[in-house]
């Protein structure tokens, strides 16, 4: 049995590792340009596909028939193979995005929503929302309503979803709305799940507006995909278990905290521990400037290095699954923590003053280390998840982050 996705740019797609979990069909993702995609689908060697960004309106003619669910929203994201030729077209967005619209608790029932993007997983959210009662407004670059317009005209939005990809990686940091003006916001969605907090659900958290990001969505979606697929339900603990172990495997774990507080000692204990990939962010900026952070220093000074870390952790940012160890001082520029939040649980690390490293750094090598503690302090706390002390030994350090994770 060959299952599989179909779209135009797959290259980091979670499928296959959802669909792993679930059965042991092949799970193949299929790169297709436009032109090639009716031959694909009318001849391909597959049972079951997915289907994603931009085909899932495309599909629709090659169908030989549709469920009611997926007519009535005009938008197919699963197609099964019939034992016959035929081939179905189903909608499983429907049932993953109800699964993340409860998440938030949002009753949408006499509300307003803003629905950004005006493509196939618009079409579903749409239709969700309108069926829960609520009065939806679809936003676009060139609608009716649209981008330029949307805030004097709707700023009394309860709710706002993302459909478009604007903030996916690895175009990371965009987004479609600012969200500064619709005071009334109850819960904000984004289907995107890679990063998995977009700049807008970064902005939603910021102005503590209840949000979730598209993780749960494609969890769900895919369950039910894979039940089409083999003809069989799942129990339903099946859906929380896959969202729960895709979560924690996406999510960076980025330390911080005083220079030589240790950081880079727990962190390569942890990502043995956790079998993951640790990464000095130090180390990556000497990589890259071709030098030594003492020899940045001296000819670029400490706001050079700043720079030059901050484009480092950009980059760190984008990425999943990371043990990220940090320099002492990028908790000084407030634009770094949302390249560290994005995909990251950001763990603080402490130590007694007195048990600090600081040979080679350039920074606390003649402070008066109890200032700098003084003034970095609240910034510290400002970024961090979780506070956990290293003053006994890295292994019980590395015991007690485990604990957090969990």
């Amino acid at each position: 049995m060959k299952c599989g996705l179909l779209g135009e740019k797959l290259g980091h797609s979670y499928s296959p590792r959802i669909h792993a979990e679930l059965a042991d069909y092949e799970y193949v993702l299929y790169e297709k340009k436009p032109e090639e995609v009716e031959v694909f689908v009318r001849e391909g060697d597959w049972h079951g596909l997915n289907v994603t960004i931009p085909y899932k309106k495309t599909v629709i003619p090659f169908c030989d028939e549709l469920t009611e669910l997926a007519e009535m929203i005009g938008s197919v994201n699963t197609l099964l193979r019939r034992p016959d030729g035929s081939i179905l077209g189903d909608n499983t967005d429907a049932y993953g995005f109800e699964t993340l619209l409860r998440q938030t608790g949002f009753i949408p029932a006499g509300k307003k929503a803003l629905v950004l993007g005006s493509g196939g997983a618009s079409a579903t959210v749409c239709a969700c929302l309108r069926h829960q009662g609520a009065e939806v407004v679809v936003v676009s670059r060139s609608g009716e309503t649209n981008y330029r317009n949307v805030a004097a005209l709707h700023s009394d939005a309860a709710l706002v979803v993302n459909t478009t990809p604007l903030g996916m990686y690895p175009k990371n940091g965009e987004k479609a709305l600012d969200l500064a003006p619709f005071s009334e916001l109850e819960a904000v969605l984004d289907v995107v799940y890679n990063p998995a907090r977009t700049a807008l659900l970064l902005q939603a958290e910021e102005l503590g507006i209840p949000c979730a990001g598209g993780l749960r969505m494609l969890v769900a979606q895919g369950v039910r995909a894979s039940e089409i697929f083999l003809g069989h339900r799942f129990p339903a603990q099946e859906l929380e278990r896959i969202y729960s172990k895709l979560n924690k495997e996406m999510q960076n774990v980025v330390l911080i905290g005083m220079p030589g507080s240790g950081k880079s000692t727990v962190a390569g204990l942890l990502a043995a521990a956790l079998g993951r990939e640790c990464v000095e962010a130090d180390a990556e900026i000497e990589k890259a400037a071709g030098c030594s952070i003492p020899q940045i220093f001296s000819t670029e000074g400490e706001e050079g290095f700043r720079r030059r870390e901050t484009e480092v952790l950009a980059e760190l940012g984008k990425r999943s699954g990371l043990i990220i160890s940090t320099g002492g001082g990028c908790v000084t520029r407030k634009e770094n923590y949302p390249l560290l939040h994005q995909n990251g649980t950001i763990i603080r690390i402490t130590r007694d003053l007195s048990k600090l490293a600081r040979e080679g750094r350039p920074l606390s090598l003649n402070a008066d280390l109890r200032n700098m503690a003084a003034v970095r302090e609240p910034l510290y706390a400002r970024f961090a998840d979780a506070t956990v002390s290293n003053d006994r030994n890295p292994e019980e350090t590395v015991q007690a982050i485990l604990e957090v994770l969990k």
